[in-house]
């Protein structure tokens, strides 16, 4: 009888504590054995939200539910467009992409929101665990960081105030002193070498004064001085910033040099900061590579800029509508673009140094400038990837789907790329090339009956052109842009036809590299020498025959 008694109590107990729990018990047992509790989330479709994207909200949520499966975890999305602004908040599991991105702060207690990279709005995302419906409150800034240690802070107010001075003075010295003599001496060799300017000239900035301009812009930036800048006029307007036209001032105020300013607002942080980081990499340097003078930040004016040489040709998009090729034209602006790609994809310098192998990712002809002797200059790092070694699967991943659609690669149109192999990056890089070889081809007097200029597909996909109809004509259709007989008349047009042809191959790994297209360049330089070289000798020839008869 008391062992009976006892099961009867240990069973009202156990009911009497199931009552009493706020969530189904079911929640709280693992089907592998165990206690474990599911999350409980806010979970509502997307809606209209007041949320501005200031330093923390509340979702307008007004339902909570237990995430189904044991693993997921509360996410909430922030949108922004043209038209709304947009929340949505749900259980995910973070093993599985969602909107081609991981969840790769799940274990936070704390919803804090992260910017990914989406085409034509700003898109944030967050995720989180373990605290109820942590989902419900979102940060749009950074967890606050700790605070320095009691004994660090005090060995640092322990230092001795003269060895403070001293350091200041020297640098101040070093800085202000003897670099600004240097500076000076090489102005004026290079000066006395290259011009012999009257009062009142102005020195505009080639590529022959870019080392003199790098040196001015990176001593005044050493110095934490701002450049002496004055904006002209403005040349150019992307997704992210503006480009300006701008005299950068000299020693006197009656010389200046010209330079490219691209302003980024303070909303465009991000792609100001990856920018700057991929123009810092001093193996990026090459004379098909726009050359990088400083990057600033302008807290006054709430703005981040990078300073750049200035081409006074413009980007090769509107060079092409206006001028038609001759081919020799086509040749040094054909030859000088794949070589300005084959050394962005290339693991080493021309001389040898390694280098991390660097991707666009937005490759269209807006986005190459044309230098005063006719060759290209690759321009435009703002969506640029470093292929380091050290990313994992997850980096690639949350990289996103970026770009222009227009030249998209398929498996970039369909988020398939092969994130295994790093290669897939440069791949969808070489479709865009072909694209825009077809687009210098095009305006080619070599090809006979030149028409006027049209983007790559035409208006078969319209102005602006979004993913999905890019997805219709490119994927489903397998549609390229129309390659006429004509163009193959031509000898050298031969070899770039099929040199496109294979470039722009549905299967990534079918298509040529960056370097074999820059040395299919190679190759008919090489065929228009000999060609020449025997046009020379034939002549000799001729004019010889005349003077035996005479």
């Amino acid at each position: 009888m008391p062992r009976l008694r006892l099961c009867v109590l240990l069973w009202t107990l156990t009911a009497c504590v199931c009552s009493a729990l706020p969530l189904d018990v079911h929640s709280l047992v693992n089907p592998h054995g165990g206690l474990v509790i599911r999350n409980l989330c806010k979970f509502c479709d997307l809606e209209d939200t007041t949320c501005d994207g200031a330093d923390k909200c509340t979702s307008e949520c007004k339902k909570t539910s237990i995430c189904a499966a044991f693993d997921e975890v509360c996410v909430t999305i922030w949108r922004k467009n043209d038209s709304n602004v947009t929340m949505e908040t749900l259980c995910h599991s973070p093993s599985v992409p969602l909107y081609g991105f991981m969840l790769d702060d799940y274990n936070n207690t704390e919803c804090r929101m992260k910017e990914k990279k989406v085409l034509g709005s700003l898109f944030y995302l967050c995720s989180c665990s373990v605290e109820e419906e942590c989902n419900n409150v979102v940060y749009f800034t950074e967890a606050e960081k700790p605070t320095l240690s009691i004994p660090m802070v005090t060995a640092i107010s322990l230092l001795p105030p003269l060895v403070i001075a001293v350091m200041v003075i020297l640098a101040f010295y070093r800085y202000r002193v003897i670099r600004q003599k240097k500076l000076n001496e090489e102005w004026k060799k290079k000066k006395k070498r290259k011009h012999d300017c009257s009062d009142g000239c102005a020195i505009m900035t080639d590529d022959d004064q870019s080392d003199i301009s790098s040196t001015v812009a990176n001593n005044i930036n050493h110095n934490l001085e701002l450049l002496p800048i004055e904006l002209d006029l403005q040349v150019g307007k992307g997704r992210f910033a503006s480009v300006y036209k701008a005299k950068l001032k000299q020693s006197t105020a009656e010389q200046f040099e010209t330079v490219a300013v691209k302003i980024f607002s303070y909303e465009e942080y991000a792609s100001w900061k990856n920018e700057k980081d991929i123009f810092s990499d001093i193996n990026l340097k090459h004379e098909n590579i726009l050359h990088f003078l400083t990057a600033e930040e302008r807290k006054a004016d709430k703005q981040y800029w990078i300073i750049t040489a200035y081409h006074a040709l413009g980007n090769l998009q509107e060079y092409l509508t206006h001028h038609i090729l001759s081919w020799d034209d086509f040749c040094y602006l054909g030859g000088s673009f794949a070589r300005a790609l084959a050394h962005l994809h290339s693991d080493h310098t021309p001389c040898g140094r390694p280098k991390v192998p660097i991707v666009h990712r937005d490759i269209k002809s807006s986005n190459i400038l044309v230098k005063n002797d006719l060759t290209c200059c690759l321009c435009d790092f703002g969506l640029a990837l470093r292929l380091d070694l050290s990313l994992s699967v997850d980096d690639l991943a949350n990289s996103g789907q970026v770009g222009t659609a227009r030249y998209m690669a398929p498996e970039v149109l369909e988020s398939r790329i092969n994130l295994e192999n790093i290669e897939s990056f440069k791949q969808s890089d070489v479709y865009s090339l072909a694209l825009v070889l077809w687009e210098i081809t095009s305006r080619c007097s070599a090809i006979g009956d030149v028409k006027d200029y049209v983007p790559p597909f035409g208006s078969k996909v319209g102005e602006h052109p979004c993913v999905e109809s890019m997805k219709d004509s490119v994927v489903r259709d397998r549609g390229r842009p129309e390659i006429p007989n004509s163009w193959q008349k031509h000898e050298g047009l031969q070899l770039i036809c099929s040199t496109i042809t294979e470039s722009w191959d549905h299967d990534p790994e079918a298509r040529l590299t960056a370097q074999c297209v820059a040395e299919r360049f190679s190759e008919i330089d090489q065929m228009d020498k000999l060609s020449q070289r025997s046009c020379s000798e034939e002549k000799i020839s001729e004019d010889c025959s005349v003077s035996d008869d005479k």
